[in-house]
């Protein structure tokens, strides 16, 4: 093959080289300082730099070089308009020496003084557009079948790549900072939302449930939420993490009973490129994405039993393996697992292991249910009604009787119903929400709950009158029926239906 064509090829593969550099998605330093490296193993250029425009002090300062010493870079500062670097930069025309004697070249690196006499020299100006940003500078060894014309032309090339790739990575760096400024803003939405404030209730349940959340969010122990559906496990979830110093890092949730058991695996390890049939790229799984942050486990009851021994794998070793790897990934991320299942239940079914739950209950919560905690639910209605009138830009509230049947309502969906009630309320209704607003549901409850109620009511408080009168008579039946209006038959009819106990005095 002749030389000249072996020449060209080289060039050629030293531009797809460069090329390969800036798709990698090193940082614009980085990629500079590649750069010259590839010249040096393509080209044998074993002395090189690369000036930048720096705006603030209004010189150009040498920000990557190959071959030269931390001295030489130091002085790498030019001027607009200062020996050749300074000339290339004003006038943004190319300057090729071959020799270095001359004096238009300033030496100001002292770099002169270690090169060889054949060695030439060309700068060429980098460009955006018809802004100029920098110089690009070579000191290379000129071979006989090697062209200088065909250099320059090299060289320009890679100016230009150099140009568009600092443009590019100007745009990027927008972006990320504007990235940046609305994850900060999201961040503090976040906290704002899901602060221990969030958690509402006035009941000795909650108040020590939120003094929990606040001793164990600055720790990483693993937490294990349990309560009914509705409950708020979610919420709790969340103020943990966003009161911990893992708050800036990801909050990544996983319904355990969402996805199918085929597909559950691949979601949290994550996958290599033909790990399985239709992965045609790697995925990152939910435990790598919450890398530094939280991964929130719901529904962990469901978890299948075949996935259970990597879980166990991951909270003991702090690592994971993507399916179709055989590499370990380091992680760091805290546990927090919620269920509304009895896990020591399903331990004795054999549907989940026992070390594993030791594993993740190191510190249980549990939330109690709505109707257990009646005298959070005013609370929890001014709540919402602020929430929802401000959504809906109204001005709804709840009439005394209205607000007595939610309470007397055992809630079944827990939390989550009385906020989806309230909302479907307020927006239907112009006016306060009476009683004859309520959903059926809760008037024909109040109904059956007073039905079962009056009854017993009444037989409370017959037992209690017999009492009294059988204490007051000194427990002589004759005298106590005398004084309540029974017959001695109708008053040991009661006494035997009631399990009263007739004591000798």
């Amino acid at each position: 093959m002749p030389i000249k064509k072996i020449v060209e090829i080289k060039e050629v593969s030293l531009i797809n080289e460069v090329g390969k550099i800036f798709s990698k998605g090193l940082n614009f330093e980085e990629s500079l300082a590649e750069l010259l490296k590839v010249l040096y193993s393509f080209w044998d250029v074993r002395h090189s730099f690369i000036a930048l425009y720096q705006k603030d002090k209004d010189v150009l300062k040498i920000v990557q070089s190959f071959g030269m010493y931390p001295e030489e870079i130091e002085k790498g500062i030019f001027k607009s308009g200062e020996g050749i670097i300074g000339r290339v930069y004003k006038h943004g025309i190319p300057v090729v020496l071959s020799d270095l004697r001359e004096k238009t070249y300033l030496n100001k690196t002292g770099l002169r003084n270690r090169l060889d006499p054949d060695e030439w020299f060309i700068a060429v100006p980098i460009k955006i557009g018809g802004e100029i940003i920098g110089v690009l500078a070579v000191f290379k060894h000129f071979l006989t079948q090697e062209s200088v014309e065909k250099g320059l032309d090299l060289l320009q090339i890679l100016s230009t790549m150099i140009g568009m790739f600092y443009k590019l990575n100007e745009k990027l760096a927008l972006e990320r900072q504007d990235w940046e400024e609305e994850k900060k803003a999201l961040t503090q939405v976040l906290e704002e939302k899901y602060n221990i404030e969030g958690i509402v209730g006035c009941s000795p349940s909650i108040k020590n449930l939120v003094n929990l959340i606040k001793k164990i969010a600055t720790t990483d122990i693993t937490v294990l939420i349990t309560g009914e559906s509705g409950t708020g496990k979610s919420l709790v979830a969340k103020a943990i993490h966003f009161l911990s110093h893992r708050k800036d890092k990801p909050f990544i949730t996983i319904n355990c009973s969402a996805i199918p058991e085929t597909l559950l695996e691949a979601e949290l390890f994550g996958y290599e490129k033909g790990a399985f049939s239709g992965a045609y790229t790697s995925k990152k799984g939910k435990f790598e994405l919450a890398n530094g942050g939280t991964l929130f486990l719901d529904e962990i009851g469901d978890l299948p039993l075949s996935l259970q021994p990597k879980l166990l794998r991951v909270l003991q070793e702090k690592e994971i393996e993507k399916l179709g790897s055989e590499e370990t990934i380091q992680i760091d991320v805290r546990i927090i697992a919620a269920t509304n299942k009895n896990l020591e239940e399903l331990i004795k079914q054999g549907l989940f292991r026992e070390d594993l739950y030791y594993r993740i209950s190191v510190l249980p919560i549990h939330i109690p249910p709505l109707r257990e905690r009646k005298e959070d639910i005013p609370i929890l209605v001014e709540h919402f009604l602020n929430i929802f009138n401000q959504r809906y830009r109204k001005n709804i509230k709840i009439e005394p009787g209205a607000l007595q049947l939610m309470i007397n309502y055992p809630w079944y969906g827990n939390v989550r119903e009385l906020a989806n009630t309230l909302e479907r309320l307020v927006i239907l209704k112009d006016k306060d929400i009476t009683p004859r607003d309520l959903p059926s549901y809760i008037l024909t409850e109040q109904k059956e709950y007073t039905t079962k109620k009056i009854p017993e009511l009444v037989e409370n408080t017959e037992k209690e009158a017999i009492l009294k009168a059988l204490e007051k008579t000194g427990y002589v039946k004759s005298r106590a029926a005398k004084l309540l209006g029974y017959t001695l038959r109708q008053l040991d009819y009661r006494i035997k239906k009631y399990h009263i106990e007739i004591k000798k005095i």
